[in-house]
């Protein structure tokens, strides 16, 4: 076959060699080329071949910050307890703690309180000769506290030991005739036969005082305190069918009806029996009334027409006592119940005033306003009483008991410059 060498034009006017066979027929381009075309699109990627060897293990790269602590597995068997140390040496031996109360008495308690109601009464000086009305014991105060009927701003005393007395200023120069504590209140509550719609007064501490108004302007002669019922009771010689008045914080009165108008003299509370039971010197077979409450009041029988002016509870014996005044070998009374009462006879004949209950000791006193030695009686059951020697007849007029300082304090309204016994 033939082949022709010819010459052909591009679209651009460029003359290309190229060769042909006889019948003009393109067989290939020349060894002259022209410029090369652009580069058609990229095709598809083929599959991917098999993975080659791998390659060297890379340096170790830098640590990792730290990551939070795992939550705590649980505790492991305790081990066994090892041996014991040796004892240190000991300590120091700390002061003696208070003198607690005394303890009810027991098979020996008569031979105790007999022993004691021969200790002797001893005068104690007053900071001031005042007619001293009325005497209480603050257990938690650790004091003695009395009140007069008369002086000069100062009608009130205290005491921490019945020894050494303190006269304490008083907001108002009343008659204050009887005075309370209240142990869970905080709070001394004295009351007065006189005075302008401020016949109490009250106090913390026994020196600080302040006059609070009554529910009436009744002849106040007695307040006693129900720890129970967290109520104060007063009770007076005056007023019409109001002779009680009640208050639970001392401050606030309200006066109550009474069932008498009898001269209600003193008041005081059977915590067992939970009773008020208050005693009068007037009235007709009537000279006693109780009540639960210190709202209602109910008259009782007395077992005689006596002026009676003081009672007294006997938690350990189950007992009220009164005495009074006036009478002849029958001037105390007892009653298990406060309703039913009965005269005591072989009583010595004196003016008895104030009587009080040794619940510790196992003992009654009271004492007389008189004029011999024997101004002072015991019993250890309220049936049998003996008569006790004092210093001086002073007047007695109030007593009371700190089990604390096992003491029965009294105070007088006559006499000058020690008008406090004391007991032993």
């Amino acid at each position: 076959m033939s082949e022709f060498l010819l010459k052909v034009t591009t679209g651009d006017g460029a003359q290309v060699p190229v060769l042909a066979d006889a019948e003009g027929r393109l067989l290939v381009a020349s060894d002259v080329i022209g410029p090369e075309g652009p580069a058609g699109p990229e095709g598809p990627a083929g599959p991917e071949g098999p993975a080659g060897p791998e390659g060297p293990a890379g340096p170790e790269g830098p640590a990792g910050a730290t990551g939070p602590a795992g939550a705590t597995g649980p505790a492991g068997p305790a081990g066994p307890e090892g041996p014991t140390g040796p004892e240190g040496p000991a300590g120091p031996e700390g002061p003696a703690g208070p003198v607690g109360p005394a303890g009810p008495a027991g098979s020996g308690g008569a031979v105790l309180s007999g022993y004691w109601a021969r200790q002797p009464w001893v005068n104690r000086t007053t900071p001031s000769d005042n007619f001293w009305a009325g005497v209480t014991w603050a257990g938690s105060l650790g004091l003695f506290a009395a009140v007069s009927t008369n002086g000069s701003g100062n009608r009130a005393m205290t005491s921490p030991d019945g020894v050494t007395w303190t006269a304490r200023t008083t907001p108002v120069d009343n008659p204050w005739q009887s005075i309370a504590w209240a142990e869970s209140l905080g709070l001394f509550a004295a009351v007065s036969s006189d005075g302008s719609g401020n016949r109490v007064m009250t106090s913390p501490d026994g020196v600080t005082w302040t006059a609070r108004t009554s529910a009436a302007d009744n002849a106040w002669l007695s307040v006693t305190w129900a720890e129970s019922l967290g109520l104060f009771a007063a009770v007076a010689r005056s007023g019409y069918g109001n002779r009680v008045m009640t208050s639970p914080d001392g401050v606030t009165w309200t006066a109550r009806t009474t069932p008498v108008d009898n001269e209600w003299w003193a008041v005081t509370w059977a915590e067992s029996l939970g009773l008020f039971a208050a005693v009068a010197t007037t009235g007709t077979g009537n000279r006693v009334m109780t009540s639960p409450d210190g709202v209602t009041w109910t008259a009782r029988s007395s077992a005689a027409d006596n002026t009676w002016r003081s009672v007294a509870w006997a938690e350990s014996l189950g007992l009220f006592a009164a005495v009074s005044d006036y009478g002849s070998g029958n001037q105390v009374m007892t009653s298990s119940d406060g309703v039913t009462w009965s005269s005591v006879s072989g009583v010595p004949t004196l003016n008895w005033k104030s009587v009080a209950w040794a619940e510790g000791l196992g003992l009654f006193a009271a004492v007389a306003e008189g004029t011999t030695p024997v101004d002072v009686m015991t019993s250890p059951d309220g049936m049998t009483w003996t008569v006790r020697n004092v210093p001086q007849p002073k007047g007695w007029q109030a007593v009371t008991w700190s089990p604390d300082l096992v003491m029965f304090a009294a105070v007088a309204s006559l006499g000058s410059g020690d008008k406090v016994l004391t007991a032993p």
